[in-house]
């Protein structure tokens, strides 16, 4: 079975969506063999390098107010800690480029599924649990360190412009197809999961498809 994970490291319900998925893999088990890919998406692919104060992009790029972006981060830290991921939302202070961490995951998909995921999971931990740039070359460096990833090889892909033609591509390719949201999961390139769903829903979405449903 095939699953791309169309998401963003900037994106909080992909850090949910993520673990759900995983969780409902894991339920499934050995039952199906599965071929997990993650493509990229940008919820701000105009945003300067130095990023934005968080609060301030939210209230103009939603109208939310203060009250309403504690409340939903609250709801967010909680689904969150349902499903093993923990979020600080007091240490992200800004919403960052996220463009470089794409090619970066691009060059660990070439690598494995096993480099990639562990490189997503590292990503988003740095971003939404312990406030890091991920937009900073030096920051995305050590969390590819941390990663136990070749950081020569990262230094070189990040100090020229590898790998973005591949992620404008592939950006193009899923906006062309109707993603205008994620994170959305497809499964067999037919089958879509839109939004960070209850492990219950991907669980159920797996043992279909798989069984031909």
């Amino acid at each position: 079975m095939k699953i791309d994970f169309i998401s963003d490291v900037a994106c909080p319900w992909c850090a949910v969506g993520l673990n759900a998925l995983q969780e409902a893999l894991g339920r499934v088990g050995d039952e199906v063999k599965v071929d997990l890919h993650f493509q990229p998406f940008e919820l701000n692919p105009g945003m300067p390098a130095e990023g934005q104060d968080a609060v301030e992009h939210l209230v103009e790029k939603y109208g939310s107010t203060p009250e309403q972006i504690r409340h939903n981060g609250q709801a967010i830290t909680d689904r969150g800690a349902e499903l093993g991921f923990r979020f600080d939302m007091e240490k992200r202070s800004h919403v960052y480029n996220t463009f470089d961490a794409h090619r970066l995951l691009h060059w660990a998909g070439e690598l494995g599924q096993a480099q990639q995921l562990a490189l997503k999971k590292a990503l988003l931990a740095a971003y939404f649990t312990d406030g890091r740039n991920v937009s900073d070359h030096a920051e995305l460096l050590r969390i590819v360190d941390e990663t136990k990833l070749d950081v020569e090889t990262a230094r070189l892909i990040l100090a020229g412009d590898q790998y973005a033609a591949e992620v404008r591509a592939q950006e193009a390719f899923f906006m062309e197809r109707g993603i205008r949201a994620v994170p959305a999961v497809v499964i067999n390139d037919r089958h879509l999961i839109s939004g960070g769903q209850p492990v219950e829903v991907f669980e159920r979405a797996i043992r279909q498809i798989a069984a031909g449903g």
